[in-house]
């Protein structure tokens, strides 16, 4: 039998899609990496164990495959009933017994995976609504699930970095985050510059780039990444605005 593909032949979906899931892979393996004891070991979100992010990235999976079934069929399918239903599913699944709690990763990511491959050319630009009540198109979730695969196999707290994770990734990614403290005004006075980017010395910028004497962060792209998704920082320096030490960086989700 021939081997089955991706219905979309639009060259940069399909790239988008390889991304994803090499994302996918790389959590994996950082997961398999843990014996069953380290599951309950600490991570880099407070409060949450690695039980906890395998369970969130698992349910997920199967949250964003719900979106592609909605752009498939037409037939409305949310990701979650409610926030409350969507934090009940993270802590439940964080009781699962390891082997469980593995498959419960390794099933919805291939689930996910199948929806993608299955989806027409056409369903792509269908409309359809996330968690937080953002009307996008199919398409974005592909997006959606890369972002959440690559940072959340850091925050696994079993060796990965930011410098793990693909350039085309953290760029979009700074994108993200400084888009949305600009939508919430919580960007004023802050200027952000990456140091490198794609190993050719040119410089990113995003942030107020209209402030006067503007608090300046700046590093390697992966450091400037880091610390924007408040997960440290190491490796950048702050600047102006009479600042000596590196701030925290505003909320962004």
């Amino acid at each position: 039998m021939a081997a089955r593909h991706d219905q979309t032949t639009d060259p940069g979906l399909q790239e988008n899609l390889l991304q994803a899931r090499r994302g996918t892979a790389f959590f994996a393996r950082k997961l398999n990496e843990l014996t069953d004891a380290e599951l309950d070991g600490d991570t880099l979100l407070p409060d949450w164990n690695r039980r906890h992010v395998v369970s969130h990235v698992g349910y997920n999976a199967r949250a964003i495959a719900r979106l592609v079934e909605w752009a498939a069929t037409g037939v409305e399918t949310p990701m979650y009933p409610s926030p409350e239903a969507r934090n009940h599913e993270i802590n439940f699944g964080a009781t699962l017994s390891p082997i469980a709690l593995r498959n419960l990763f390794d099933h919805s990511a291939v689930h996910l995976s199948v929806e993608w491959r299955d989806l027409p050319d056409a369903n792509w630009a269908n409309e359809v609504r996330t968690a937080q009540g953002r009307t996008v198109p199919a398409s974005e979730t592909v997006w959606m699930r890369t972002r959440e695969v690559w940072v959340h196999a850091i925050d696994l707290a079993n060796g990965a970095t930011f410098n793990d994770i693909p350039t085309t990734v953290l760029e979009r990614l700074l994108k993200d985050i400084t888009s949305a403290w600009k939508t919430r005004g919580t960007n004023t006075g802050l200027l952000i510059k990456t140091t490198n980017t794609a190993g050719n010395g040119t410089e990113l910028m995003f942030g107020d780039t209209t402030a006067t004497d503007p608090t300046i962060i700046t590093g390697p792209l992966p450091a400037v990444v880091e610390w924007a998704t408040g997960r440290g920082r190491n490796g950048i320096t702050a600047l102006g605005a009479a600042t000596a030490t590196v701030p925290a960086a505003p909320t962004w989700i």
